[in-house]
């Protein structure tokens, strides 16, 4: 099944490179464009993308406010956040608002191409040490649900804080693959998060888990 991909971007020559490097990759194509913020929202309604890259910085309309907006669509895309610098704070403003992942700009090709297909896939792209410095530059705030986690699902928030997969976590401690999933599922319901990017989010938020 070919991942069908918005991409959202005010350079031209930034969309144009992202757009050859999407089509000449088998399974992956661009289906439209928009040079702005508010310009995505209707070309996402059109062309019913998997994939929307997003690029943070755009004058009429940013993207944290576009991703805000996509995401709250019924059903709606897998948002990439495409970014210049990873400790911008626009950048976690937008994993905030939704955002499944985000990749820098001077990323390689297939790099680029593994982050679309992972996100996707319904997986979130986590950098554990860049999310971390984000956050460390905010004040910790209540983050209802935390407090309802058992002390493994706690565990389990630690440890995709730090970036682990299920086997990963599965093989930490010493349980199934299957229990992680579980667990993992508990604490997204329990913080309302819409995937694991979101609930690490809310862990550093909360100080859960400390950013130092």
């Amino acid at each position: 099944m070919t991942i069908r991909v918005v991409l959202a971007d005010d350079e031209d020559l930034i969309r144009a490179g992202l757009r050859i490097i999407i089509d000449s990759e088998p399974g992956l194509t661009v289906v439209g464009e928009a040079a702005d913020g508010a310009a995505v929202l209707p070309v996402v309604r059109r062309e019913r993308p998997d994939v929307v890259l997003m690029d943070v910085r755009m004058p009429a309309l940013d993207g944290i406010e576009a991703t805000r907006r996509l995401v709250a669509l019924e059903e709606p895309p897998k948002v990439l956040v495409v970014t210049t610098f990873e400790n911008d704070d626009h950048v976690y403003d937008a994993l905030r608002a939704g955002a499944d992942g985000f990749l820098l700009k001077r990323a390689r090709p297939e790099e680029l191409v593994r982050a679309v297909k992972l996100v996707a896939s319904g997986e979130s792209l986590l950098f554990p040490a860049a999310i971390r410095a984000l956050a460390a530059r905010r004040p910790a705030a209540r983050v209802p649900g935390v407090d309802r986690l058992t002390g493994r699902e706690g565990d389990v928030l630690r440890l995709m804080a730090r970036g682990l997969s299920n086997g990963e976590i599965a093989a930490e401690l010493v349980v199934s693959p299957e229990t992680v999933k579980t667990h993992v599922g508990n604490v997204l319901t329990k913080l309302g998060a819409r995937d694991r990017t979101q609930a690490v989010i809310a862990a550093y938020e909360s100080g859960f888990v400390s950013p130092g």
